[in-house]
């Protein structure tokens, strides 16, 4: 098949994804080398101002209002494979983790409301408190990010981990530790681990806990994958609900303590597409089954990629919903952040 640049950005992705998308991009896009220490990286900002290419005029879609988005570009080859995403509650800064066990820090640059670019941008490799790089270790493909204060928390698949850090005042994140999880998190599918992570705001009737949940469920179609509460008062596992073949990719809280999860997909005919559902704060417990109303779903007319991070932020009175692509280190896929408000 034949892949134009219109193939590419409408429906996100085209047949030569397929297989990364599938699970196989490993053997078909090798991972770039670890960096020795932390790089200042040049990062190009090419800006998005409409999601839909078939309605430009549209800025509504569901419960969010579309801000703008970038699509951004390196020339350094470490640069892509953003599975997770922070924004600081200013919104001026962020930190994406690579799946290649990176992480990438920088300012966040606006021009009349709208993002503009990125400065400051570095990319530092993650370090055990051993000295020895994630990517040299079995927590090699770094998937989820929580961060609590000066506390960030990564979630590893295919090893089923959780490596705590510590930031020092630079921002940039100390020599890593794992720390305990339970044995229900080591069963969980090689490649199908913890892809959500999130700590429960003070509103939330989990204030403070480490919440996580798994990509899905090994025995396929759309059983519920599991959840986990990790610390806090109440402890325990919950199941999230699946439905017409989405994956979990990642969630966050709300600051009224409703839970957002992002859910992707990927198919030949459609490409790539994303699902937003909003989760009442209180339906998160142990033994529970949570699913969510459906508050956002893309369509082949919008600009979206392999959508795997999400993250939430206050201006005001306006809560930010912020989303960061996956490339998987592909030149088929980019790397887009996009910005929405939610006006529902």
């Amino acid at each position: 098949m034949r892949f134009s640049r219109r193939s590419l950005l409408i429906g996100g992705g085209a047949l030569a994804t397929a297989t990364v998308a599938g699970g196989f991009g490993d053997a078909l896009v090798l991972r770039p080398k670890s960096l020795a220490q932390a790089t200042f990286i040049p990062v190009t900002a090419t800006p998005i101002d409409r999601l839909s290419v078939s309605d430009p005029d549209r800025t509504r879609f569901g419960s969010l209002l579309f801000r703008s988005g970038l699509e951004l570009k390196s020339s350094l080859s470490g640069f892509g494979g953003f599975s997770a995403l922070w924004r600081s509650p200013s919104g001026q800064h962020l930190v994406a983790v690579a799946d290649h066990a990176h992480w990438l820090r920088a300012r966040v640059e606006t021009a009349e409301g709208r993002l503009s670019g990125l400065a400051d941008t570095v990319l530092t490799p993650l370090v055990l408190d051993s000295g020895k790089p994630l990517a040299k270790s079995r927590f090699f493909d770094t998937e989820s990010l929580a961060v609590a204060g000066r506390t960030a928390f990564i979630g590893a698949e295919r090893s089923q981990d959780i490596i705590r850090f510590d930031w020092d005042r630079a921002g940039i994140p100390a020599r890593g530790r794992p720390i305990p999880v339970p044995e229900e998190i080591k069963d969980l599918p090689y490649n199908r681990g913890l892809e959500a992570m999130g700590i429960a705001p003070p509103r939330s009737p989990l204030a403070g806990a480490l919440v996580a949940i798994a990509e899905r469920d090994g025995r396929g179609g759309d059983t519920p994958t599991k959840g986990f509460i990790l610390t806090g008062r109440h402890p325990g596992t919950f199941h999230v609900a699946r439905s017409d073949a989405y994956e979990i990719a990642d969630l966050a809280f709300l600051p009224d303590g409703d839970l957002l999860l992002l859910d992707r997909r990927f198919s030949l005919i459609g490409g790539f597409g994303i699902r937003l559902r909003r989760v009442a704060g209180q339906a998160v417990r142990p033994g529970a089954l949570v699913d969510g109303a459906a508050i956002f779903e893309s369509d082949a007319s919008q600009q979206i990629d392999n959508m795997e991070g999400l993250a939430v932020h206050r201006e005001g009175r306006d809560v930010v919903l912020t989303l960061i692509s996956d490339d998987n280190f592909s030149p088929f896929q980019r790397t887009l952040l996009l910005e929405f408000t939610l006006v529902a």
